[in-house]
């Protein structure tokens, strides 16, 4: 096995630590919000406010579950359209009150099923590029597991993207590419190390800022090891995305992705 697919198998762990297991580790006195005030309340998207060591802060994640039930509930962290209208109507209000907003994010992708295309799947990850990309206010996206396009993308335009030593970033599964690319399924591990989806690679090419090492012990044995790490990296991160004047921090936001676009053109 590839060292590509040995981080595709280790961030789909049933195990490993969800949104809910990250929030109450980092945050106090966490509330959460329901529903997009337009169908329903998306159960694996969850979001609201909380307080990291004073600062006030909105806090969303897409939601996984350890058992086939808990999985069930969540739909196995594919939001639906409802999910990232909610994420978004959370975001608009940290936007209001100016907190800033940190986003967790593991999922292989959206909800694909008929049901969300009829209410806007597309649309509704559009807005959510469109509105985080102009958002007043500082944002911070977390990979903890599977980042799985453009489900993952709705809520990562961000000031700064971080990874976990096993998160993963890319525009579809390596067993999605190698069926297209190969027409065999079975040669998923090749492609993973092709995609340069992990965390390591990313890094290089500057798609994210930090990357958190994960104990030996793995993740779920030893939480603390990885957020502790994620706690210094707030800590400072937050009073130095707030201290910028709202056109300083937009400026710096779009000059992170338009050096994408740079690269791709070259």
């Amino acid at each position: 096995m590839t060292e590509a697919m040995e981080s595709v198998k280790i961030a789909r762990k049933a195990t490993r630590p969800t949104t809910k297991d990250f929030i109450d580790k980092l945050f106090d006195n966490f509330l959460e919000f329901h529903g997009d005030r337009y169908f329903a309340d998306d159960k694996a998207i969850i979001g609201g406010i909380a307080s990291f060591q004073g600062i006030p802060v909105t806090v969303i994640g897409i939601q996984k579950g350890h058992t086939l039930e808990e999985n069930m509930a969540y739909n196995f962290g594919q939001p639906s359209p409802d999910g990232y209208r909610k994420a978004l109507r959370l975001m608009k209000q940290a936007e209001k009150f100016k907190r800033p907003v940190i986003t967790f994010i593991c999922t292989a992708g959206a909800y694909p099923g008929v049901g969300a295309e009829e209410r806007g799947q597309g649309e509704a990850i559009a807005r959510n590029l469109m509105e985080m990309s102009r958002l007043k206010t500082p944002i911070i996206s977390i990979f903890t597991g599977e980042g799985g396009s453009g489900g993952a993308l709705a809520l990562s335009v961000s000031d700064e993207v971080w990874m976990l030593e096993h998160g993963l970033f890319s525009v579809l599964s390596p067993e999605g590419f190698a069926s297209i690319l190969w027409r065999d399924a079975s040669r998923a591990a090749e492609a993973a190390e092709l995609m340069k989806m992990n965390a390591k690679e990313l890094a290089k090419k500057d798609v994210c800022e930090k990357v958190f090492t994960e104990s030996e012990e793995g993740l779920e044995n030893d939480l603390d090891f990885t957020t502790d790490q994620i706690k210094e990296a707030l800590a400072e991160a937050l009073p130095r995305l707030q201290s910028l004047n709202v056109r300083r921090l937009l400026k710096k936001r779009y000059d992170r992705y338009r050096k994408f676009g740079d690269f791709i053109e070259k």
